[in-house]
């Protein structure tokens, strides 16, 4: 490609990036006088890319609305963190459509110069990940696009969903904000007629439209964390309360606030927050068996004041660690 067509393109990707650019600003980027910028403006005009001069004090250049632009020009860094983010988000559930993303992984490789392909595929080839691809089903596009647009404009929707226990139904909800947690996506928000907080995972709603209506968002509200800490307040099998004596930081490193809440049991508020105290930790689990390596890995005091079964479990798990260590 000669340095003038070369040229002539980066002012197609400068001018699609947004916003009016001036021809000064033009001429710096692409290291040429400002008569060869408006040269190159009027080379893009001939092929029918609509750019249209701005005048005044802050004018320049800018492409038309609502114009269909040619096939975006990729570097070499910005076609591999494309194609990365495409195979990393297949992976990690978080796709709308498994064939989707795959037809726009082609797309992009099918345009790529041949040394630029080569160099990606040794890439993609010497390339493993070190956990198992997500196996979780995936949102319909049309259904995560329609709570996106409430959660932005604070509309109401009604949602068609199936819950854990298989029941189908509708709920009018004020969505707060879309989550993306571990492989899945979740909506939460509060149920209009309950007024309740309320968080359902996108797989399990079949449809989604707007209502009438506007509702208000809480100040500071973080819709990630809100998910997170659900996840340690919903109903399980199990309920269970620990006393633990260790920093929060070696707490949360065993378990997180997805999994657990945490509260101070110790001395005054003013005391060293990075020192050891007693912790009061609540969880709630299906099942219980998991509990007591994570406790023995924490190697740090505690007490167990409910269930006693997970007493049970933890003093089993003693003697089989005392039985082992025993043996030569």
């Amino acid at each position: 490609m000669s340095r003038p067509a070369g040229r002539v393109l980066t002012l197609l990707e400068l001018l699609q990036s947004g916003g009016t650019r001036t021809v000064a600003e033009l001429a710096d980027r692409l290291g040429v006088d400002g008569r060869t910028v408006r040269r190159y403006v009027e080379q893009l005009i001939d092929l029918d890319v609509p750019v249209e001069s701005v005048r005044g004090r802050y004018g320049g250049y800018r492409i038309g609305p609502g114009h269909r632009l040619p096939p975006l020009m990729l570097g070499d860094d910005e076609a591999l963190s494309v194609l990365l983010g495409l195979i990393a988000g297949r992976r990690a559930g978080l796709t709308t459509d498994a064939t989707a993303n795959e037809t726009a992984a082609a797309k992009i490789r099918r345009v790529l110069p041949r040394p630029l392909s080569a160099r990606l595929d040794t890439l993609l080839d010497a390339l493993s990940f070190t956990g198992a691809p997500a196996d979780t089903d995936v949102p319909d596009a049309a259904i995560l696009l329609t709570l996106a647009d409430a959660v932005r404009h604070r509309r109401p929707v009604a949602l068609h969903h199936t819950g854990r226990d298989g029941r189908r139904g509708e709920r009018t909800v004020h969505p707060y904000g879309v989550v993306a947690h571990a492989g899945r996506w979740y909506v939460t928000g509060v149920d209009a007629r309950l007024g309740e907080d309320r968080t359902f995972r996108l797989d399990r709603i079949t449809g989604a439209r707007a209502l009438p209506g506007a509702f208000e968002v809480p100040a500071d509200l973080d819709a990630g964390r809100r998910v997170i800490e659900g996840f340690a307040t919903a109903a399980y099998r199990h309920e269970v309360t620990l006393r633990i004596h260790a920093t929060a930081e070696r707490i949360r490193a065993r378990l997180p606030a997805s999994v657990a809440t945490l509260t101070d049991d110790g001395p005054a508020a003013d005391a060293d927050p990075a020192a050891e105290r007693w912790y009061r930790v609540e969880l709630r689990a299906e099942r219980l068996d998991w509990l007591p390596p994570v406790l023995a890995g924490l190697d740090r005091p505690f007490v167990i004041e409910r269930p006693a079964e997970l007493r049970a479990l933890v003093a089993a798990l003693a003697d089989r660690l005392t039985a082992s260590a025993r043996r030569t």
